[in-house]
């Protein structure tokens, strides 16, 4: 009898919270957009769920054709790309911007697939114009980057001691 009495409270408390709770109003952006609770907007208009979504909306091709998805929540963007003849997967470090580089202070970064499941270091390759001892890009290789397939995954990496993790997704053109 106790037990039922329990439950009866557990359940009356999650219905009393769940129906009272007020809806989140919405965000104002940088940008002057308003978005819901658990988005964030672009200056060009785009707006999208944060990266803590499961699925995360497309942002477009970055700079180098590639997938682009966020890392901490906008402050950097990773870019993915990959040369399936080479077997060779490239990440590109980007600012908020999703466009310019933004070098970091890694010397590699994580890079895990999902279908077929596998994980590849990315060694920093530092592009023309990255200060001493920083990239913006990283690349490595794998016998599984040759199938020619849309990859889905997640990129990880630590910058100046702060951990950052990003899903992507790529789309059929």
């Amino acid at each position: 009898m106790k037990i039922f009495q329990f439950l009866s409270c557990v359940a009356i408390s999650a219905i009393a919270l769940f129906v009272g709770c007020e809806a989140k109003k919405p965000a104002a952006t940088p940008g002057g957009a308003t978005t819901k609770s658990g988005e964030h907007a672009h200056e060009d208009g785009t707006v999208h769920k944060d990266a803590d979504e499961k699925e995360h909306a497309a942002h477009g091709n970055g700079p180098h054709d590639g997938v682009v998805a966020d890392w901490g929540g906008g402050k950097f963007h990773v870019e993915f790309t990959v040369d399936h003849g080479k077997k060779e997967a490239t990440v590109y470090i980007l600012g908020d911007d999703e466009k310019t580089p933004a070098p970091i202070d890694a010397t590699e970064i994580t890079l895990a697939i999902k279908d077929p499941a596998f994980q590849a270091s990315l060694k920093a390759s530092p592009q023309d114009g990255d200060p001493a001892g920083k990239a913006s890009r990283f690349v490595g290789t794998h016998d599984n980057f040759g199938i020619v397939k849309e990859y889905e995954g997640s990129i990880s990496g630590t910058v100046s001691g702060t951990p950052y993790s990003g899903n992507f997704k790529e789309l059929p053109q």
